[in-house]
Parts: C-alpha cells; sequence; structure tokens
C-alpha cells in the first residue's frame, strides 16, 4: 500500500488533498489527475515523490458556468486515456447532490509541461443530464474501448445509477445511432422525488479490460463526510462490455449486485473512486481514503492489484510509504 501525504510548501506538516485521482504514464514521468479548481496536476518518476504542475484550466471554461449555474469553478473526478497520438482528458461540471451536470473534454498532444506543444484545447460537453428530464447523473466520465476498438463512456452518480454510452470516433460526442445502456444501480426508495439524488448510493465507474472479461468496478455508500464517509469499491465482471455485470456470487450490477474489493477501516473510515492502471505489467488500483487521523481529510493510495486463480481482483496490502510532494 502506498500513502501519499502531499506537501505543497515542502514543509513537514503541511498537506494538501486528492479525490478522485487518475494516473496515466508519459515516458517517464507518472501524471496525476484529481478533482480540483481547474483540475489539478501532478507529476512523479516513481509515484511516491510527487510535483505539484498546477491545473488544467487556469479559468474554467465560461460555457460551463452557463451549463450549471451553481458551478464554481471546482471541476470534479477527470479521466484521462491516451488514443491516436492525443491526451483525452474528461472532466465533471456539476454542484452537489444535483443532476444539471455535464461531461467536458479537453485535449493535448502531450502531458509535459516543459513542451512548446504543451496545450489544453477544450472541446466542449460531450453529454449533459437535465432535471425533469434525465434521473441520471452526468458526473464521472470514465472511457474504455472494446475488442472491436469502438469508445464507450461510462458515468453515473446516484439516481438511477450507472450509465455506458458509445461515442462517436473523434470521442466528442454520443454516436449516431446513440447505443445508451444502464450498467449498475442500486435500489431507490421510489417516494423520493425525482430531483433528490435518493439513497441508491453509487457512482465513480471504471471498466477495465483483464484477459476475457470487463471488470466494471463502482464506489457504494457515502463519499465527502469526512470521518463518517463509508465509501468502498465493489466490483463485477462481463465478456462483453455492454454488460451484464456479474458478480462473484452471480448477482447482476443492474440488480444491485458487486463484490467487495476494498472497504474502510478504523484508519481509513471510506475508500473510493477508484482507477485501475497498469504499468510495466503491474495492474494498480488508485483511489481517495479518508483520514480519520486528520479529520477524514481524504488521501491518495495507490495498491498493487492481484488476481485469484478465477480472475477476480483483490487488493495487496503492502507496507504503508509516505511520500514526499516537491512544489
Amino acid at each position: 500500500m502506498v500513502f501519499l501525504a502531499i506537501n505543497a510548501d515542502c514543509e513537514p506538516f503541511k498537506t494538501i488533498y486528492v479525490h478522485d485521482p487518475v494516473m496515466i504514464r508519459q515516458d517517464d514521468t507518472y501524471y496525476l489527475f484529481c478533482t480540483g479548481w481547474g483540475i489539478s496536476v501532478f507529476s512523479s518518476k516513481d509515484m511516491k515523490t510527487w510535483t505539484y504542475q498546477g491545473a488544467v484550466f487556469e479559468k474554467a471554461p465560461s460555457w460551463a458556468f452557463e451549463a450549471v449555474p451553481e458551478f464554481k469553478g471546482h471541476i470534479w473526478a477527470p479521466d484521462i486515456i491516451y488514443h491516436n497520438g492525443k491526451y483525452f482528458l474528461y472532466y465533471s461540471i456539476s454542484s452537489f447532490a444535483k443532476n444539471i451536470s455535464c461531461i467536458g473534454l479537453a485535449t493535448n498532444t502531450t502531458l509535459n509541461p516543459d513542451d512548446p506543444e504543451y496545450r489544453w484545447d477544450d472541446q466542449g460537453i460531450v453529454i449533459q443530464s437535465v432535471p425533469g428530464r434525465d434521473l441520471w447523473n452526468a458526473i464521472d466520465p470514465n472511457v474504455a474501448f472494446d475488442d472491436m476498438g469502438t469508445p464507450w463512456l461510462t458515468f453515473g452518480s446516484f439516481w438511477q445509477g450507472i450509465k455506458l454510452v458509445r461515442l462517436n470516433s473523434d470521442m466528442l460526442h454520443p454516436d449516431e445511432p446513440q447505443h445508451w445502456a444502464t450498467i449498475a444501480k442500486r435500489y431507490r426508495n421510489p417516494a423520493i422525488p425525482d430531483i433528490d439524488p435518493g439513497d441508491g448510493a453509487i457512482e465513480a465507474p471504471f471498466i477495465f479490460k483483464k484477459d476475457a472479461y470487463y471488470y466494471l468496478f463502482v464506489s457504494f455508500d457515502y463519499c465527502c463526510r469526512g470521518v463518517k464517509s463509508d465509501y468502498k469499491i465493489m466490483v463485477g465482471r462481463s465478456e462483453n462490455i455492454t454488460g451484464p455485470y456479474i458478480d462473484y456470487n452471480g448477482k447482476d450490477m443492474f440488480e444491485g449486485g458487486g463484490t467487495l474489493v476494498l472497504m474502510g477501516d478504523e484508519r481509513y473510515s471510506g475508500v473510493g473512486h477508484n482507477a485501475v492502471c497498469t504499468f510495466d505489467g503491474t495492474d494498480y488500483l488508485i483511489f481517495h481514503a479518508y483520514d480519520a487521523t486528520e479529520d477524514g481529510k481524504p488521501k491518495l493510495k495507490i495498491m498493487e492489484l492481484d488476481w485469484t486463480e478465477d480472475l477476480w481482483p483483490q487488493a495487496v496490502i503492502q507496507q504503508e510509504i509516505i511520500c514526499n510532494i516537491l512544489k
């Protein structure tokens, strides 16, 4: 297990915190993107010592304030992929407990801020959810490719659960004719008004292909409550990217199924919003955890991800290592 205390000022007791992390590597450098004002970015050579690289956006795109009136510039839950010589950074524009939300996209040809070609070009809205029209929430994006090389966008938080939509070849918009699916959800009390997120606490989807299976990781229960957070990471798998995703006990995630991968303990009350990455043949589980020793502040954790003989993921608990951050 790798524990990250991010020291923004190179002072031993000042830390900044990470929420909704995702990681990618360019050349010999790892880049971490996470929720923050304009989307926070960090870099590292070893996944232990990190350098703050600033924000993707100096100012959030102007369209975001028009589309989501309560948006203040704090951008949530990015996802980063490399495709056809370009980096695609999907991100969430929303306000807490509302489903007037958008998933946006920015592109770049490099992640190295010292490269003269470094520039994030915003591509605008990919999809949008509207209260009263949609019983889903356009946040927490993740893009995965099927065996034919077709891109699919999965996303969602509360309401009617996790959605999947096929993207067009340039990955800017849903493909036509549109293909949508609900691939995971939890019970929602029908007495709760549609304007409310409800009590079906599921979000943060991430699809990862391993051998013959697509694995759908999600977070159950509640984030963002400090020491009262009870986030946990769940998984199901399918031979098709569109599902059905079935848990270890044979229950469909569409019916509330999910196999536990990792949950909190006395130190870390909730763990979740994970990504899965493979570097040099090793799979890693990347997520945030709420630290009870620091009033529930969210910190980055990176674990190796092992697999059982019948190909179910399990987190490998390793010695905890404190990591440094350079300004």
